[in-house]
């Protein structure tokens, strides 16, 4: 998942056509309602049988470190197989969220192609990146975090003048607008601390976000340069209003 800070959503400007960024999210739903996590599919049993069966679906599509750099091609494919497997419905459901909001106009600006590979060899890179500094766990990785943080960061660089409503807990979920050159680089902190309170192996991939948010922003700027920002934009109104 993207981290355990509130989610943070919003709608800059306008809600571009951005195919590839909802055919990703209706992907992953339709992986996980079918699949074992989500325990609505009778066919995988209940009680422990449906424990064993997630077990062994985590075990053969995600990431686990210790089997990763062994040779074995199975095991090199899982970095991009992880990105659309999710362990829990809070899991799904908070990663979909930050792909709806900053997907879309990534999307738009980058060409759904591009997009598309830039999504899926960032959050490779990103899970690789934290399998390497766990390389002896044997626990199964698994969500699109590193992909999504990938797209956070090259929101950030392309947008950053971009309004983006934000729910505090420690403001009693007061949604307050800030640009995402204040959000993005608040939660970039928040996982870094986090990251260095982690237990070893993995749980929440803090340290997949923080590569994943590295690697998109170099991205970004490597490939679009300084003249395709935008560094403003109008705030959408809310509901009624056009809310985020």
């Amino acid at each position: 998942m993207i981290g355990k800070w509130s989610a943070t959503v919003g709608r800059a400007i306008r809600r571009p056509s951005a195919p590839m960024t909802y055919t990703l999210i209706t992907l992953c739903c339709l992986l996980f309602v079918t699949g074992p996590a989500a325990g609505l599919n009778p066919v995988h049993g209940s009680g422990d049988a449906l424990l064993a069966a997630q077990r062994a679906y985590f075990h053969r599509w995600g990431v686990v470190p210790a089997e990763l750099f062994q040779g074995s091609p199975r095991a090199a494919l899982t970095p991009a197989t992880a990105l659309f497997v999710h362990g829990s419905w809070v899991h799904l459901l908070g990663n979909m969220l930050f792909l709806y909001v900053f997907g879309a106009m990534t999307e738009e600006r980058m060409g759904r192609v591009q997009f598309t590979l830039f999504y899926v060899g960032c959050g490779y890179l990103a899970l690789l990146g934290y399998a390497a500094a766990n390389s002896t766990s044997q626990q199964s990785l698994v969500g699109a975090s590193g992909a999504i943080s990938a797209v956070l960061g090259a929101f950030l660089y392309l947008f950053p003048g971009a309004r983006v409503t934000s729910l505090l807990p420690f403001l009693f979920f007061l949604p307050l607008r800030f640009p995402a050159w204040i959000v993005l680089p608040f939660w970039v902190a928040l996982q870094w601390l986090a990251a260095g309170h982690a237990a070893t192996g993995p749980g929440v991939a803090y340290l997949a976000h923080l590569v994943g948010f590295g690697l998109g922003f170099v991205y970004a700027w490597v490939r679009f340069g300084r003249t395709a920002r935008v560094r403003s934009a109008p705030a959408p109104a809310p509901e009624g209003e056009n809310q985020p």
